[in-house]
Protein backbone atom coordinates (compact mmCIF):
# COMPACT_ATOMS: atom_id res chain seq x y z
CA UNK A 1 0.00 0.00 0.00
CA UNK A 2 0.63 3.38 -0.72
CA UNK A 3 0.38 6.80 0.02
CA UNK A 4 1.61 9.99 -1.76
CA UNK A 5 2.74 12.92 0.98
CA UNK A 6 4.04 16.32 0.42
CA UNK A 7 7.63 15.23 -0.12
CA UNK A 8 7.57 11.39 -0.15
CA UNK A 9 5.81 8.12 -0.90
CA UNK A 10 5.11 6.36 2.09
CA UNK A 11 5.02 2.39 1.50
CA UNK A 12 3.26 0.18 4.12
CA UNK A 13 4.18 -3.66 4.02
CA UNK A 14 2.20 -5.99 5.69
CA UNK A 15 0.89 -4.60 8.66
CA UNK A 16 3.68 -3.31 10.66
CA UNK A 17 5.95 -2.21 8.64
CA UNK A 18 6.47 1.16 6.71
CA UNK A 19 9.00 3.01 4.45
CA UNK A 20 9.09 7.03 4.12
CA UNK A 21 10.43 7.40 0.69
CA UNK A 22 11.76 11.08 -0.16
CA UNK A 23 10.85 12.30 -3.91
CA UNK A 24 14.46 12.68 -4.36
CA UNK A 25 15.50 9.48 -3.58
CA UNK A 26 13.07 7.75 -5.62
CA UNK A 27 14.10 9.17 -8.79
CA UNK A 28 18.03 8.77 -7.24
CA UNK A 29 17.03 5.03 -7.29
CA UNK A 30 15.44 4.29 -10.75
CA UNK A 31 16.20 1.16 -11.59
CA UNK A 32 15.58 1.17 -15.39
CA UNK A 33 17.88 0.88 -17.83
CA UNK A 34 18.18 4.43 -18.35
CA UNK A 35 19.36 5.03 -15.18
CA UNK A 36 21.17 2.40 -14.59
CA UNK A 37 23.88 0.58 -16.54
CA UNK A 38 22.40 -3.09 -16.91
CA UNK A 39 25.66 -5.07 -16.94
CA UNK A 40 27.73 -3.34 -14.26
CA UNK A 41 24.29 -2.19 -11.88
CA UNK A 42 26.33 1.04 -11.59
CA UNK A 43 23.69 4.03 -11.78
CA UNK A 44 23.93 6.70 -14.33
CA UNK A 45 21.26 9.09 -13.10
CA UNK A 46 22.52 12.40 -11.83
CA UNK A 47 20.83 13.98 -9.55
CA UNK A 48 21.47 17.42 -9.90
CA UNK A 49 20.01 17.42 -13.09
CA UNK A 50 16.33 17.35 -11.62
CA UNK A 51 15.02 20.20 -9.92
CA UNK A 52 15.30 19.80 -5.78
CA UNK A 53 11.95 20.04 -5.32
CA UNK A 54 10.69 17.46 -7.68
CA UNK A 55 7.32 16.37 -7.45
CA UNK A 56 6.30 12.99 -9.81
CA UNK A 57 2.62 13.36 -11.61
CA UNK A 58 1.46 9.48 -10.62
CA UNK A 59 2.78 6.82 -8.34
CA UNK A 60 1.31 3.71 -7.95
CA UNK A 61 2.03 0.62 -6.67
CA UNK A 62 2.12 -2.63 -9.14
CA UNK A 63 3.79 -6.30 -9.10
CA UNK A 64 5.34 -5.51 -6.23
CA UNK A 65 6.90 -2.68 -7.52
CA UNK A 66 6.54 1.35 -7.26
CA UNK A 67 5.72 2.98 -10.72
CA UNK A 68 6.44 6.53 -10.52
CA UNK A 69 6.36 9.18 -13.56
CA UNK A 70 7.36 12.37 -13.25
CA UNK A 71 6.89 16.19 -14.49
CA UNK A 72 9.38 15.60 -17.81
CA UNK A 73 8.02 11.74 -18.69
CA UNK A 74 10.33 9.70 -17.23
CA UNK A 75 8.90 6.49 -16.01
CA UNK A 76 10.26 5.01 -12.43
CA UNK A 77 10.68 1.68 -11.61
CA UNK A 78 11.45 0.36 -8.08
CA UNK A 79 11.07 -3.27 -6.91
CA UNK A 80 9.98 -3.35 -3.79
CA UNK A 81 12.35 -5.99 -2.51
CA UNK A 82 14.94 -3.82 -3.40
CA UNK A 83 14.21 -1.79 -0.82
CA UNK A 84 13.59 -4.61 1.79
CA UNK A 85 17.04 -5.78 0.87
CA UNK A 86 18.73 -2.41 1.39
CA UNK A 87 18.05 -2.96 5.49
CA UNK A 88 19.67 -6.20 5.27
CA UNK A 89 23.19 -6.30 6.93
CA UNK A 90 26.19 -6.64 4.69
CA UNK A 91 28.33 -8.42 6.75
CA UNK A 92 27.87 -10.73 10.03
CA UNK A 93 27.51 -8.39 13.34
CA UNK A 94 30.41 -7.85 15.74
CA UNK A 95 30.15 -9.39 19.00
CA UNK A 96 32.01 -9.19 22.28
CA UNK A 97 34.11 -12.51 23.07
CA UNK A 98 32.61 -14.84 25.68
CA UNK A 99 34.32 -15.43 28.79
CA UNK A 100 37.76 -17.66 28.26
CA UNK A 101 37.83 -16.96 24.86
CA UNK A 102 40.21 -18.37 22.29
CA UNK A 103 39.76 -17.71 18.78
CA UNK A 104 38.93 -20.35 16.56
CA UNK A 105 41.21 -22.31 14.41
CA UNK A 106 40.87 -23.73 10.99
CA UNK A 107 42.49 -25.62 8.12
CA UNK A 108 44.98 -23.69 6.46
CA UNK A 109 44.42 -26.16 3.55
CA UNK A 110 40.82 -26.23 3.89
CA UNK A 111 40.53 -22.14 4.24
CA UNK A 112 42.21 -21.68 0.94
CA UNK A 113 40.44 -24.55 -0.98
CA UNK A 114 37.40 -25.38 0.91
CA UNK A 115 34.77 -22.61 -0.19
CA UNK A 116 32.38 -23.67 3.39
CA UNK A 117 35.51 -24.04 4.91
CA UNK A 118 36.62 -20.67 4.24
CA UNK A 119 33.20 -19.14 4.24
CA UNK A 120 33.18 -20.22 8.43
CA UNK A 121 36.33 -18.79 8.77
CA UNK A 122 35.63 -15.61 7.82
CA UNK A 123 32.27 -15.07 9.12
CA UNK A 124 34.21 -15.98 12.61
CA UNK A 125 36.99 -13.45 11.47
CA UNK A 126 34.44 -10.94 10.78
CA UNK A 127 32.97 -11.39 13.88
CA UNK A 128 35.29 -11.81 16.44
CA UNK A 129 38.16 -9.85 15.01
CA UNK A 130 40.78 -13.17 14.94
CA UNK A 131 41.52 -16.26 13.94
CA UNK A 132 44.07 -19.14 13.55
CA UNK A 133 45.05 -21.16 10.78
CA UNK A 134 46.47 -24.38 11.86
CA UNK A 135 48.35 -26.78 9.86
CA UNK A 136 50.04 -24.10 7.54
CA UNK A 137 53.55 -24.46 5.62
CA UNK A 138 56.39 -24.17 7.28
CA UNK A 139 57.74 -22.18 4.61
CA UNK A 140 58.89 -18.90 4.72
CA UNK A 141 56.34 -16.26 2.18
CA UNK A 142 53.41 -18.78 2.43
CA UNK A 143 51.93 -15.89 3.82
CA UNK A 144 51.58 -14.85 0.05
CA UNK A 145 49.05 -17.37 -0.13
CA UNK A 146 46.98 -15.63 1.77
CA UNK A 147 45.88 -13.07 -1.12
CA UNK A 148 43.56 -16.04 -2.49
CA UNK A 149 41.09 -15.07 0.55
CA UNK A 150 42.07 -11.41 1.90
CA UNK A 151 43.33 -10.08 -1.46
CA UNK A 152 46.73 -8.63 -2.02
CA UNK A 153 49.20 -8.11 0.50
CA UNK A 154 49.14 -3.94 1.81
CA UNK A 155 52.61 -3.37 1.61
CA UNK A 156 54.27 -1.10 4.17
CA UNK A 157 58.00 0.82 3.74
CA UNK A 158 59.50 -2.50 6.23
CA UNK A 159 59.44 -5.32 3.94
CA UNK A 160 56.50 -6.73 2.02
CA UNK A 161 56.92 -9.87 4.48
CA UNK A 162 58.41 -8.87 7.57
CA UNK A 163 60.68 -11.83 9.49
CA UNK A 164 60.49 -11.72 13.04
CA UNK A 165 63.20 -12.90 14.99
CA UNK A 166 66.39 -12.29 17.61
CA UNK A 167 69.04 -12.31 15.09
CA UNK A 168 69.24 -10.08 11.85
CA UNK A 169 68.35 -6.57 11.54
CA UNK A 170 66.95 -4.85 15.06
CA UNK A 171 64.37 -2.16 14.63
CA UNK A 172 61.74 -2.62 17.18
CA UNK A 173 60.84 -4.31 20.46
CA UNK A 174 59.86 -7.66 18.34
CA UNK A 175 62.91 -8.39 17.46
CA UNK A 176 64.34 -8.67 21.12
CA UNK A 177 63.61 -11.97 23.57
CA UNK A 178 61.46 -9.09 25.01
CA UNK A 179 57.79 -9.20 26.41
CA UNK A 180 55.49 -6.91 23.68
CA UNK A 181 52.80 -5.06 24.97
CA UNK A 182 49.57 -5.17 23.39
CA UNK A 183 49.82 -2.93 20.18
CA UNK A 184 48.37 -2.60 16.53
CA UNK A 185 50.93 -2.19 14.11
CA UNK A 186 52.25 0.77 12.06
CA UNK A 187 50.06 3.25 14.32
CA UNK A 188 52.62 5.31 12.81
CA UNK A 189 50.80 4.94 9.09
CA UNK A 190 47.83 7.60 9.08
CA UNK A 191 45.88 4.73 7.25
CA UNK A 192 47.03 2.19 9.10
CA UNK A 193 46.93 -1.64 7.54
CA UNK A 194 43.34 -2.95 8.60
CA UNK A 195 44.40 -7.19 8.99
CA UNK A 196 48.04 -8.92 10.12
CA UNK A 197 48.91 -12.23 9.36
CA UNK A 198 51.22 -13.54 11.91
CA UNK A 199 52.58 -16.94 10.59
CA UNK A 200 55.14 -18.84 12.97
CA UNK A 201 57.41 -20.56 11.21
CA UNK A 202 58.92 -22.20 14.40
CA UNK A 203 58.76 -21.81 18.20
CA UNK A 204 60.92 -23.96 20.17
CA UNK A 205 61.85 -21.27 22.90
CA UNK A 206 60.09 -21.14 27.01
CA UNK A 207 57.83 -18.40 26.91
CA UNK A 208 56.58 -16.49 24.52
CA UNK A 209 52.90 -16.70 24.56
CA UNK A 210 50.70 -15.25 21.93
CA UNK A 211 48.03 -12.60 23.80
CA UNK A 212 45.03 -10.63 21.55
CA UNK A 213 42.91 -7.48 23.16
CA UNK A 214 39.68 -6.82 21.75
CA UNK A 215 40.26 -3.23 21.67
CA UNK A 216 36.67 -2.37 20.49
CA UNK A 217 34.99 -4.14 23.61
CA UNK A 218 36.96 -1.98 25.87
CA UNK A 219 36.55 0.81 24.01
CA UNK A 220 32.69 0.44 24.39
CA UNK A 221 33.14 -0.50 27.84
CA UNK A 222 35.05 2.81 28.58
CA UNK A 223 32.11 5.06 26.52
CA UNK A 224 29.52 3.54 29.12
CA UNK A 225 31.82 3.92 32.66
CA UNK A 226 33.98 6.98 31.95
CA UNK A 227 32.13 8.58 28.81
CA UNK A 228 34.23 11.59 29.61
CA UNK A 229 37.50 9.62 29.08
CA UNK A 230 36.19 7.95 25.57
CA UNK A 231 35.09 11.33 24.44
CA UNK A 232 39.13 12.90 24.89
CA UNK A 233 40.44 9.70 23.47
CA UNK A 234 37.99 10.16 20.48
CA UNK A 235 39.61 13.67 19.64
CA UNK A 236 42.86 13.92 20.88
CA UNK A 237 45.41 14.09 18.33
CA UNK A 238 48.55 11.15 19.63
CA UNK A 239 51.86 11.33 18.08
CA UNK A 240 53.26 8.39 16.50
CA UNK A 241 56.93 7.36 15.10
CA UNK A 242 58.56 4.28 13.42
CA UNK A 243 61.63 4.52 11.67
CA UNK A 244 64.99 3.05 11.01
CA UNK A 245 68.28 4.16 8.83
CA UNK A 246 66.53 3.81 5.92
CA UNK A 247 62.75 4.08 6.99
CA UNK A 248 60.30 7.08 8.23
CA UNK A 249 56.91 6.95 9.12
CA UNK A 250 54.50 9.02 11.41
CA UNK A 251 51.34 9.99 12.22
CA UNK A 252 49.13 11.99 14.20
CA UNK A 253 45.67 10.47 15.59
CA UNK A 254 43.31 10.14 17.90
CA UNK A 255 43.10 6.66 19.73
CA UNK A 256 39.58 6.00 19.45
CA UNK A 257 37.90 6.55 16.16
CA UNK A 258 33.98 6.34 15.12
CA UNK A 259 31.53 6.61 12.30
CA UNK A 260 29.39 9.04 11.82
CA UNK A 261 26.78 6.81 13.58
CA UNK A 262 29.11 6.73 16.90
CA UNK A 263 29.89 2.75 16.02
CA UNK A 264 33.63 2.12 16.64
CA UNK A 265 35.83 1.99 13.91
CA UNK A 266 39.60 2.12 15.11
CA UNK A 267 40.72 1.56 18.00
CA UNK A 268 45.13 2.77 17.53
CA UNK A 269 47.03 1.68 20.49
CA UNK A 270 51.04 1.51 20.60
CA UNK A 271 52.95 2.46 24.02
CA UNK A 272 55.83 1.81 22.11
CA UNK A 273 55.64 4.28 19.19
CA UNK A 274 53.80 6.76 20.77
CA UNK A 275 56.25 9.95 20.75
CA UNK A 276 56.27 12.95 23.46
CA UNK A 277 53.47 14.80 23.42
CA UNK A 278 53.76 18.67 23.63
CA UNK A 279 53.25 19.64 26.90
CA UNK A 280 51.23 22.95 26.34
CA UNK A 281 48.59 21.54 24.09
CA UNK A 282 44.92 21.72 24.83
CA UNK A 283 43.84 18.99 27.01
CA UNK A 284 47.29 17.39 27.45
CA UNK A 285 46.15 16.81 31.37
CA UNK A 286 42.84 15.04 30.58
CA UNK A 287 44.18 13.12 28.02
CA UNK A 288 46.61 11.20 30.42
CA UNK A 289 43.97 10.86 32.70
CA UNK A 290 42.09 9.07 30.03
CA UNK A 291 45.48 7.46 28.70
CA UNK A 292 45.97 5.50 32.52
CA UNK A 293 42.84 4.87 31.85
CA UNK A 294 42.72 3.07 28.88
CA UNK A 295 46.54 1.72 29.70
CA UNK A 296 45.31 -0.22 32.43
CA UNK A 297 42.68 -1.83 30.87
CA UNK A 298 44.58 -3.75 28.18
CA UNK A 299 45.83 -5.53 31.03
CA UNK A 300 42.11 -6.63 32.25
CA UNK A 301 41.77 -10.50 32.14
CA UNK A 302 37.69 -9.45 30.76
CA UNK A 303 39.39 -8.27 26.88
CA UNK A 304 42.65 -10.50 26.63
CA UNK A 305 42.77 -14.08 25.53
CA UNK A 306 46.21 -15.92 25.85
CA UNK A 307 47.55 -19.11 24.00
CA UNK A 308 50.66 -20.71 22.71
CA UNK A 309 51.00 -19.91 19.04
CA UNK A 310 52.69 -22.66 17.60
CA UNK A 311 55.46 -24.31 14.42
CA UNK A 312 52.66 -24.13 11.80
CA UNK A 313 50.27 -21.73 13.33
CA UNK A 314 48.93 -18.30 11.22
CA UNK A 315 47.40 -15.82 13.88
CA UNK A 316 45.31 -13.35 11.80
CA UNK A 317 43.70 -10.32 13.29
CA UNK A 318 41.40 -7.03 12.46
CA UNK A 319 43.65 -4.78 13.96
CA UNK A 320 41.51 -1.89 13.84
CA UNK A 321 40.03 -4.26 16.76
CA UNK A 322 42.64 -6.36 17.93
CA UNK A 323 45.62 -5.44 19.69
CA UNK A 324 48.27 -8.32 19.44
CA UNK A 325 50.91 -8.76 22.43
CA UNK A 326 53.97 -11.40 23.24
CA UNK A 327 55.02 -12.72 26.93
CA UNK A 328 59.09 -12.48 27.20
CA UNK A 329 60.68 -15.81 26.26
CA UNK A 330 63.83 -17.50 26.89
CA UNK A 331 65.75 -17.95 23.50
CA UNK A 332 67.03 -21.28 24.45
CA UNK A 333 65.42 -22.70 20.74
CA UNK A 334 64.58 -21.41 17.66
CA UNK A 335 61.64 -19.05 16.83
CA UNK A 336 60.95 -17.54 13.71
CA UNK A 337 57.70 -15.70 12.69
CA UNK A 338 56.41 -13.63 9.60
CA UNK A 339 53.83 -11.32 9.33
CA UNK A 340 52.19 -9.90 6.29
CA UNK A 341 49.28 -6.91 6.10
CA UNK A 342 45.94 -7.13 3.79
CA UNK A 343 42.90 -5.24 3.89
CA UNK A 344 39.77 -5.89 6.01
CA UNK A 345 38.13 -4.57 2.86
CA UNK A 346 38.65 -7.19 0.37
CA UNK A 347 38.06 -10.12 3.10
CA UNK A 348 35.32 -9.09 4.16
CA UNK A 349 33.73 -8.43 0.78
CA UNK A 350 35.28 -12.21 -0.25
CA UNK A 351 32.99 -13.07 2.17
CA UNK A 352 29.85 -11.83 0.58
CA UNK A 353 31.14 -13.32 -2.56
CA UNK A 354 31.12 -16.53 -1.75
CA UNK A 355 28.46 -16.31 0.55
Amino acid sequence: MIKVKNDSVLLSIDSNKQYDLPFLWLRDNCQCDECRIAETQEKQFLLHSVPIDIVPTSVIEKDNNILITWPDKHESIIPIDKIKESEIARYPKHQSWPANFRPNKFDWSGFLDDRAVCIEGLKDFVTYGVIILCNAPKKSNSLELLSKRFGPLHETLFERIHNVSVSGHVYNVAHTSKGLPPHNDFASYKSQPSVQALHMLENECEGGESIVVDGWELAEDLRKEKSDFFNVLKKFQVPFREFDENNETYAEAPLIQCASNGAIESFRFSNQLMQMINPTKEGIREFYEAYHEVSARIYHDKYRSTFRLNGGEVLIVASHRVLHAREAFIPNGKRHLQDAYFVYDNAANNLVLLS
